[in-house]
C-alpha cells in the first residue's frame, strides 16, 4: 500500500487494512516479523486476548472496525477467542473476511497484495500460508 502524503509534503503510515488477533504476544509478533521483513507492518493493527474475556474481545474488535473501517482479520486458531467473536461479528457484517490460522507467509502475501480486493487478497493469503507449511525429516 502506498503511503499518501500530509499537506505538509510529508509521507505519512499507511492506512491500517487488516487486524491480526490472537492469544499473547502472537499478534505483536508477527506484525514485528512482517515489519522487519517488508517494513509493511502499519498494514496491521494487533490485538492480543490476553487478559480479555470473549465478550472484552469481541467488544474491542467491533469499536477497532467501526474506527478504522477495516473490514479483514487474522487469526491464530480456527477455533480460538479471537477467531469466535470475529464470526459472531461476521453475523451482523457479512462483508467482514475472516483468515484463521495466519502464519508470517499469509500476513506476507497479504502485504504485498495492496492493489487487490480485499477478499482477493486474504485469499492469496490464505493460499500461500497452506502452501508454505511442510513437514520435514524421516517418515
Amino acid at each position: 500500500m502506498k503511503s499518501s502524503a500530509d499537506e505538509s509534503g510529508a509521507e505519512s503510515s499507511p492506512r491500517p487494512r487488516a487486524v491480526v488477533a490472537g492469544h499473547g504476544d502472537f499478534p505483536e509478533g508477527m506484525i514485528s516479523a512482517v515489519e522487519q521483513i517488508s517494513g509493511r507492518g502499519a498494514v496491521f493493527l494487533a490485538l492480543s486476548n490476553r487478559g480479555l474475556s470473549g465478550q472484552d474481545i469481541e467488544t474491542r474488535l467491533r469499536n477497532v472496525a467501526e474506527e478504522t473501517g477495516v473490514r479483514v482479520f487474522f487469526t491464530d486458531l480456527p477455533a480460538g477467542s479471537a477467531t469466535l467473536a470475529i464470526r459472531r461479528m461476521m453475523r451482523d457484517e457479512p462483508g467482514m473476511i475472516l483468515v484463521t490460522g495466519a502464519n508470517l507467509a499469509t500476513l506476507l502475501e497479504f502485504v504485498f497484495q495492496s492493489d487487490a480486493d480485499s477478499v482477493s487478497a486474504a485469499q492469496l493469503s490464505a493460499d500461500k500460508g497452506r502452501a508454505s507449511i511442510s513437514a520435514l525429516g524421516p517418515r
